[in-house]
């Protein structure tokens, strides 16, 4: 297999074992992973598609600045300018992003806060913190309406090879080394945040 097909293959992988998960409600989010460095090439989720489905237009070759390498009918995902930055910026090799109703809850809960950190929680060793005190910080930004002024901000939160970051009310995006990685860091976010929406239930009684 090529390295493309072998690449296809991976994120047709996660995504059916993110859609098990109902994680991508209403044709809702977007996956992405790396195919080349020179040129920089990435594959990322085709427009509209059912994500519960496996198909062979589920995902299309875009170059570094978001526009397919061939022609074709299919449209990139509204968010691949936020896959962009981050392979822009870091040598991740894939990234993922979906709406869940805990991380819009979440969101919305800590956003004027711009930031939910965690601590003292084990999961966030995901993120390759082993430190007894260590502290985990997801940075939540506006929700723009316009695609580039969401990238530019988000763009702006990417600082390492891995990393997540919330948009308000529209979902989480994490990017890691490769698929295992970024998988990783996407189920232990989650986990996070419904703990913490529990923790809030259990508090307000």
């Amino acid at each position: 297999m090529t390295t493309l097909q072998n690449k296809w293959e991976e994120l047709a992988n996660i995504k059916d074992e993110l859609a098990a998960r109902d994680w991508f409600m209403g044709t809702s989010g977007n996956l992405a992973i790396k195919v080349s460095d020179e040129p920089l090439q990435f594959l990322v989720t085709a427009s509209g598609k059912d994500k519960k489905k496996r198909t062979m237009e589920d995902f299309l070759p875009v170059d570094v600045s978001g526009h397919p390498v061939e022609k074709t009918d299919l449209k990139p995902s509204a968010e691949t300018l936020l896959h962009c930055a981050i392979y822009d910026k870091t040598s991740a090799g894939c990234s993922l992003h979906i709406h869940t109703v805990a991380n819009n809850v979440i969101s919305e809960i800590y956003g004027d806060d711009g930031k939910i950190d965690f601590q003292g929680q084990e999961l966030i060793k995901a993120f390759d913190l082993w430190e007894e005190d260590a502290l985990l910080s997801i940075p939540i930004i506006p929700n723009h309406a316009d695609i580039p002024n969401l990238a530019e901000e988000f763009r702006s939160h990417i600082h390492a090879d891995k990393g997540a970051v919330l948009i308000r009310n529209h979902g989480i995006t994490v990017w890691g080394k490769d698929g295992f990685e970024a998988k990783k860091l996407l189920e232990a976010c989650e986990f996070l945040f419904q703990y913490q929406l529990a923790l809030l239930q259990i508090k307000s009684k």
